[in-house]
């Protein structure tokens, strides 16, 4: 048995707990004035070139009081995990991950998951072929485009002297407009052309109607007359050349017969 590494006692005998089935009671006789605390506790170690086991105790604090033992009261030491012991459940611990990992690797790389994972690196690849293209193809269009800043830059200036010049026209008509509509000026004589126009034109009605009225009355009696003339002309076309037939002879001309009853 050591302490810290320092020889302190012996074991004396390994029996079982009467009192708790499974555990195991180690009876240690530990020489006198080792600093065995309340706090004290033991672990198993080994050594290293024969791998003997032996009782290590170890302490989490200083200053703990020491440990009291009597004949009918015997103290006991708790025993941790060693250190052989903790690497042994870690082991397992993380051979069961491994385990867990091995067979999720397994189902990552099946056949099926191998063919999507090529398929998309395969649309990977074709995606990177395609972007290494693009620079290819915008390099005409990155040529031309200082000629296009060129011409951009020269439309610019000409909107800017189109501008100018609107502006221009623009006080050239609102002086056009305020010269037109000053006192006495165009505008207002050309209303006055026109109110003596009216009044000519009215005079001119008042004049010339009547006889518009009687020459438009002349008007539709000869045309009448030529209705009547092309109707007797369709009934007789021979008349033109023969004349048209003789009337029959009225009452009191000779000839005459009155008509029968």
């Amino acid at each position: 048995m050591r302490y810290r590494g320092l020889e302190v006692g012996r074991v004396d005998d390994i029996v079982f707990d009467p009192r708790v089935t499974g555990q195991i009671l180690i009876k240690l006789s530990v020489e006198e004035g080792a600093p065995v605390t309340t706090t004290t506790f033991a672990s198993l170690g080994y050594q290293g070139v024969t791998g003997i086991a032996f009782i290590q105790l170890d302490d989490d604090r200083t200053g703990s009081p020491l440990l009291q033992s009597e004949k009918g009261h015997v103290a006991r030491i708790p025993l941790r995990p060693g250190l052989l012991d903790q690497l042994e459940k870690r082991g397992l611990a993380i051979l069961e991950k491994t385990e867990r990992i091995t067979d999720s690797l397994n189902n990552v790389l099946s056949k099926e998951n191998q063919d999507k994972i090529t398929g998309a690196f395969d649309s990977i690849n074709k995606a990177a072929a395609a972007y290494a293209d693009i620079p290819v193809q915008l390099q005409p269009t990155l040529q031309r485009l200082p000629a296009l800043t060129d011409k951009l830059d020269r439309t610019m200036g000409s909107v800017n002297e189109l501008a100018t010049s609107a502006t221009g026209a623009a006080r050239n008509y609102d002086r056009l407009a305020t010269s037109l509509q000053a006192p006495d000026g165009p505008v207002e004589r050309a209303s006055g052309a026109i109110d003596s126009l009216g009044g000519v034109t009215s005079d001119l009605e008042l004049r010339t109607l009547p006889h518009v009225v009687d020459m438009a009355d002349e008007a539709k009696t000869s045309l009448r007359a030529v209705r009547r003339t092309v109707t007797s002309l369709g009934d007789r076309p021979q008349s033109i050349l023969f004349g048209g037939p003789t009337p029959e002879p009225g009452p009191g001309e000779p000839g005459f017969v009155p008509p029968t009853k």
